[in-house]
């Protein structure tokens, strides 16, 4: 086996917190993960928010597109009654709570996947925030629309990128070279019906963060692989896991 990998945690500590909520994050950096996973979104008045769904119906009391909402509407709604209720009046986050953990937590990065097609000025509401605050060797931007991707890299050329990817395919070292990314993740099916693709990823100067891997199985196999990090709901059993390994 090849040495151990980074622990990302996805969507934050989202197995004992609401996943993308300043709780699951906060769990995150004490479960000791190497970084945090979260996604962005945009309100229908140009704000940066953090949720995963295009909608607020999976994750909070509310309901609606967050495209379709002002920021207002989208801080108002309980994100975490429905996880817990020790979790009651959570919110979801903006992008800027993020920033602020990320400067008052050392020792922990972030991984943010940017959802959706965003051009050049939407993109700079992420990467601006970022660079001010001196963040820049602690975020990957990643994405799996290469739009968004090739958006990062005109305005922020020297933050890392990196390409979400649910399979692989003909053209994507191709793709990877063309972004200039400096990791592929793919999903953890990949690991199985691909095996060869960790190596040759590898081969081409790219790191690996499989997702989303939850099962000490599949930490075993990402192990074997030689994977660079794992996106897990479960940092802290994950954590656990390798140091027994």
């Amino acid at each position: 086996m090849t040495g151990a990998f980074q622990v990302v945690a996805h969507r934050g500590n989202s197995s004992v917190a609401p996943q993308n909520t300043l709780a699951a994050f906060e769990a995150a950096w004490r479960a000791g993960a190497d970084s945090i996973e979260l996604d962005v979104q945009l309100t229908a008045d140009g704000e940066v928010v953090v949720i995963h769904d295009d909608t607020l119906d999976a994750t909070t009391d509310g309901s609606g597109r967050v495209d379709g909402l002002p920021l207002a509407d989208v801080r108002a709604v309980d994100a975490g009654s429905w996880f817990a209720p020790a979790y009651a009046g959570q919110r979801v986050p903006t992008f800027a709570e993020v920033v602020d953990l990320l400067v008052t937590r050392p020792g922990i990065d972030l991984l943010l996947e940017v959802k959706g097609d965003w051009g050049p000025d939407d993109v700079r509401k992420v990467t601006e925030p970022v660079l001010r605050a001196g963040l820049a060797d602690r975020v990957i931007g990643q994405s799996f629309w290469p739009s968004t991707v090739a958006s990062l890299q005109k305005v922020a050329p020297d933050l890392r990128r990196g390409l979400l990817v649910e399979r692989s395919s003909d053209d994507l070292l191709a793709t990877c070279a063309e972004l200039g990314v400096m990791t592929c993740n793919p999903a953890g099916t990949v690991l199985l019906e691909q095996p060869g693709l960790v190596a040759a990823l590898h081969d081409a100067g790219l790191e690996v963060m499989v997702w989303t891997l939850n099962e000490p199985e599949q930490w075993a196999l990402a192990l074997e692989v030689g994977v660079d990090a794992v996106i897990t709901d479960r940092p802290d059993r994950l954590r656990g896991w390798l140091s027994g390994n």
